[in-house]
């Protein structure tokens, strides 16, 4: 695995062993940050099952100004350390060591980019954004990316998201919400 495009492209990350967590693919990766960007003018991006935070640090390597990882397996969250340090721009990166439904309890700052891929997904994922929604914690301009198995079906609406963009990649679903 490595970061595919931006300031860090071509760089290897770490992954973690076992079936724990399940990486994105390089060429998911790819598709996703083409499908939503491919590339950022600033912003803060929120991964809430940050795995090995391929995917935030994408998104940082791309134009992010900032991303907040979460990560409650402490395996995962010595890779998304060293991956962190792999960037040499640590500073960009925040790592909470505990519980998506913890966090979100917690946050006050607002969000740009949500990636959204959790163990137990169609429920989780309809619970976290509705739980971002109320306590305002999306900007106007946010895109929620979804990661799931390819069985599972999201609703077109989750509050006043929309699901705008939807595809398959082998056994993976990439859904898109925006407002």
């Amino acid at each position: 695995m490595r970061v595919v495009s931006g300031n860090y492209g071509g760089r290897p990350l770490k992954t973690l062993a076992g079936k724990t967590t399940r990486p994105t693919t390089d060429k998911v990766k790819g598709a996703i940050f083409n499908m939503i960007g491919p590339y950022f003018d600033g912003g803060r991006v929120l991964d809430l099952f940050a795995g090995s935070g391929s995917l935030a640090i994408e998104a940082v390597s791309r134009g992010m100004d900032h991303a907040l990882l979460v990560e409650k397996d402490r395996a995962a969250q010595q890779v998304i350390l060293e991956n962190i340090k792999m960037t040499k721009e640590p500073e960009k990166f925040q790592l909470l060591k505990m519980s998506a439904e913890r966090v979100l309890t917690n946050l006050s700052e607002s969000f740009d980019l949500v990636l959204l891929d959790p163990p137990y997904a169609k429920e989780q994922i309809v619970e976290n954004l509705e739980l971002l929604q109320e306590k305002n914690l999306l900007t106007e301009k946010v895109i929620v990316v979804c990661e799931t198995d390819k069985e599972v079906e999201l609703p077109d609406k989750i509050g006043k998201l929309e699901l705008t963009r939807q595809k398959t990649y082998g056994i993976s679903k990439i859904s898109i919400y925006e407002f």
